[in-house]
């Protein structure tokens, strides 16, 4: 079961929902120390990334700095960190490192050029305002995402562990217990003052208690730890993307695919960290701070960045509350570069570093919210087994697609098949009640039928509600009137005024009418753009049910009203009484 996250005492929303009118000293101090944390996590995280991308270690540390203010800063999520992540490393050696030798000058070129790009792209996703697409992405596809990136992450971290504890070729006889010492050491102080101190940075309170038992485990055995190598002190540096038409058209459809793998990852991790905050998401807003920090961090030095899993959960366990811990983070980092406690953060054991990153993955997995997931539908608990697999299996972004797509294809199976009831008045008040809901026997009239119809009638529905329509003509010939009480249609498109002109056209030629109860605005607007709306005119569409049978019950067969014994309308009441004995 997960340990209990931080509780975070959200900033109070400012009524402009600005952030930074809520910001306080109380806020500015839990900022600060998990912008310390971050500063210490990105390190070895920034040079295995930059490695993966193909380019000098050094980079993946550029990248994690300018990037991650200015998304911060232009962003919507008060505790998404942006900066390196190993989708966008590999995304970019995959598609680049055919076009030059990774890590030469030409490559560094094509990487910054294409970062560029991507942050342009991004930027006008934002400016048009195409973030709702992030919309389909449905909470079981996240709960999965989650909990496959936990997986991963601690598959990844476990895998460094157990490299440190065997390291030199060692045995089980021979290993390097104190790395293993310091790990569980530091796992167990985060989760104990997370529990027991839930205001405390707890994670970085393990760090300290893991920092500290490596010294004294290697002063008094002799055993020596892996730690963080040292860094130059180096500030990034200035430069300038290759804007020759011959590169910008040979990285177009790179840069293309490269703004669906960080947009696929940004709105993913900051959705599936809003669940967990509870803040409302911009994404519109997300795209512009992504874009705006990819533009930028091009002319730093900085290769494509996004939101970072591996740095935006530990930044909200460790209490972050504003934007403020990821531009904390960026300065920080800076100063650790370029400052004298450089030979004290390289004295950080490695095996401390692997450790916060499984417990951020065990809090990642909520195994509450997955059993209410598999509880409430088998859809639902597929779109979170597929997803979560699949992020186990494939890439990462491409995870997030096929849990959208399940997502999706659920939802239209469930769209396609509208639900169509039939109704009678029942009870004192004489309601319109479905007949599924009466216990006692009920009929109907035997002229009219009434249908409730809840859903919407596009191209996709059309078939299965032209089908009810037909068996409703079919298995009740006699029912040659069909009022529809329409309120519960909210849309209709051309496929669906087409059905609804034919229903009315086959109703007329077997002698009956087709008649609709309080359409909607929307619905009426679009039988006009069909011209439906002139063959119904006003006869055939009523504002009131009373309205509705007062005009169409004395428009049925008055040879048939008058054998019929059920008469369940109050309007039944005027015709004549039915011979004694007929029915």
């Amino acid at each position: 079961m997960s340990p209990p996250a931080q509780t975070v005492s959200p900033v109070p929303p400012a009524a402009d929902g600005v952030w930074w009118r809520g910001v306080s000293m109380a806020t500015l101090r839990a900022d600060l120390l998990a912008g310390l944390l971050g500063a210490l996590l990105v390190l070895p995280q920034g040079v295995a990334f930059a490695r993966l991308a193909g380019m000098p270690p050094v980079y993946g540390i550029y990248s994690a700095i300018v990037p991650c203010v200015v998304a911060a800063l232009f962003g919507s999520s008060r505790h998404v960190v942006s900066g390196p992540t190993n989708a966008n490393s590999l995304a970019l050696f995959a598609m680049l490192s055919p076009l030059a030798l990774p890590g030469s000058p030409d490559y560094i070129r094509l990487v910054l050029t294409a970062t560029l790009m991507v942050g342009v792209i991004q930027f006008l996703v934002a400016r048009f305002r195409l973030g709702a697409l992030a919309n389909f992405i449905a909470p079981s596809v996240l709960i999965g995402f989650m909990s496959g990136a936990a997986c991963l992450i601690a598959y990844h971290a476990a895998l460094d562990l157990w490299h440190l504890v065997l390291r030199d070729g060692g045995t089980p006889w021979g290993a390097h217990w104190g790395e293993l010492a310091v790990a569980l050491t530091t796992v167990t102080t985060t989760a104990v003052v997370a529990r027991l101190r839930p205001r405390w940075p707890a994670m970085l309170a393990g760090l300290a208690a893991g920092y500290a038992l490596a010294a004294v485990w290697q002063r008094h055995s002799g055993e020596s730890f892996v730690h963080l190598q040292a860094i130059a002190s180096v500030l990034p540096p200035f430069s300038l993307p290759d804007f020759s038409p011959a590169t910008l058209a040979q990285l177009s459809g790179i840069a293309l695919s490269l703004t669906i793998v960080a947009l696929g990852q940004s709105v993913s991790i900051a959705k599936a960290v809003a669940e967990r905050s509870g803040q409302t998401i911009d994404v519109n807003r997300e795209f512009l701070g992504q874009g705006l920090s990819n533009i930028a961090g091009s002319f730093f030095s900085s290769y494509l960045s996004c939101g970072s899993l591996n740095r935006s959960m530990p930044n909200y366990e460790a209490g972050a509350r504003t934007p403020l811990a990821a531009v904390f983070s960026s300065v920080l980092l800076l100063l650790v570069l370029v400052g004298a406690s450089a030979d004290l953060l390289a004295g950080i054991p490695m095996a401390a570093i692997a450790a916060l990153l499984l417990y951020v993955a065990w809090t990642l997995i909520n195994i509450p919210k997955i059993r209410e997931t598999v509880r409430f539908s088998r859809q639902e608990a597929v779109c979170l087994g597929a997803t979560w697999m699949a992020t186990l299996l494939i890439p990462i972004e491409f995870a997030v697609l096929i849990g959208v797509g399940l997502s999706l294809v659920f939802y239209l199976y469930q769209t396609s098949r509208p639900v169509m009831r039939v109704l009678v008045p029942h009870g004192p008040a004489r309601h319109f009640t479905p007949i599924e809901d009466i216990a006692d026997p009920v009929g109907e009239c035997p002229q009219l039928k009434l249908v409730r119809m809840e859903g919407d009638v596009y191209f996709g529905a059309a078939q299965y509600v032209g089908d009810m329509l037909t068996h409703y003509r079919e298995r009740f010939p006699g029912q040659k009137h069909l009022l529809v009480m329409a309120k519960s249609m909210n849309f209709v498109d051309l496929a669906g005024a087409r059905l609804w002109s034919q229903e009315f056209r086959l109703r007329q030629e077997a002698g009956g009418s087709l008649q609709f109860h309080r359409p909607r605005a929307r619905v009426v607007n679009a039988w006009r753009r069909s011209g439906l709306y002139e063959q119904l005119d006003r006869k055939h569409i009523f504002d009131s049910k009373s309205d509705a049978l007062a005009a169409v019950v004395p428009t049925l067969d008055p040879a048939m009203c008058a054998r019929c014994t059920r008469r369940i309308f109050l309007e039944c009441a005027a015709m004549p009484a039915p011979p004694s004995g007929k029915a």
